[in-house]
């Protein structure tokens, strides 16, 4: 089993432990409004009005002109980043590093010393929790993609186990854009082959995947 394990927001998060009169608020990180950038973390409540990591900071401001723009500050988020994967090498010594803000853990084995996998997950959380004050979404999984999927389904702040028996009847009504390396552009081939879940996706005959989607698939 693995454990897909994300810092929510992560940028954010750490400005508002520095900052906790930001928690609550649409921050943005990235760049001040009108200098060129883009958006590095937003908050969820910045979400709601659909700004997202990687957008122009100048089309975040004309979402949220109330937002808060924020530029970045990475010597606080890598030393934060540290404590949070030196927490992860406590529980497994297999860990995947993915990003500066998660991580793929291989929790093979570790059940004598933490118990089963869905114990292990609530204890890593609140252990980041409680020493970091960090936000984690976790997914846990049979294989590291799985896991990655149910991570990202449990945002924010959520823990998600996706059992071996239930993976088809999980995974099938979700959008194939949740897999990972389904971009836009193959997204919209698929979506023109009337192909938008991933349950419609595993009942497509594979000569027309190969066909539609090349060496990706």
């Amino acid at each position: 089993m693995f454990i897909c394990i994300d810092i929510d927001a992560f940028f954010v998060s750490v400005e508002q432990i520095l900052k906790p009169n930001l928690i609550g608020k649409p921050v943005i990180v990235g760049g001040l409004p009108g200098e060129r950038g883009v958006v590095a973390s937003a908050s969820y409540e910045a979400r709601n009005y659909g700004i997202h990591s990687g957008m122009p900071v100048a089309k975040a401001y004309k979402l949220c002109p109330n937002g808060i723009f924020m530029r970045p500050n990475f010597e606080n988020y890598q030393l934060s980043s540290q404590k949070f994967h030196k927490i992860l090498e406590s529980y497994s010594p297999e860990i995947e590093t993915t990003s500066i803000d998660e991580a793929l853990i291989n929790i093979r084995g570790t059940e004598r010393l933490f118990g089963p996998p869905l114990t292990l997950a609530q204890r890593l959380k609140k252990e980041i929790r409680n020493r970091l004050n960090l936000p984690t979404s976790i997914g846990i999984a049979r294989t590291k993609i799985f896991s990655k999927i149910a991570c990202d389904q449990s945002k924010p702040d959520g823990l998600l186990i996706i059992k071996p028996e239930n993976e088809l009847n999980f995974l099938s009504p979700l959008g194939v854009n949740v897999l990972p390396g389904i971009g836009p552009k193959h997204f919209e081939i698929l979506k023109n082959l009337n192909i938008n879940t991933i349950g419609e996706l595993l009942r497509t005959p594979d000569w027309i995947l190969n066909t539609a989607l090349g060496n990706y698939y």
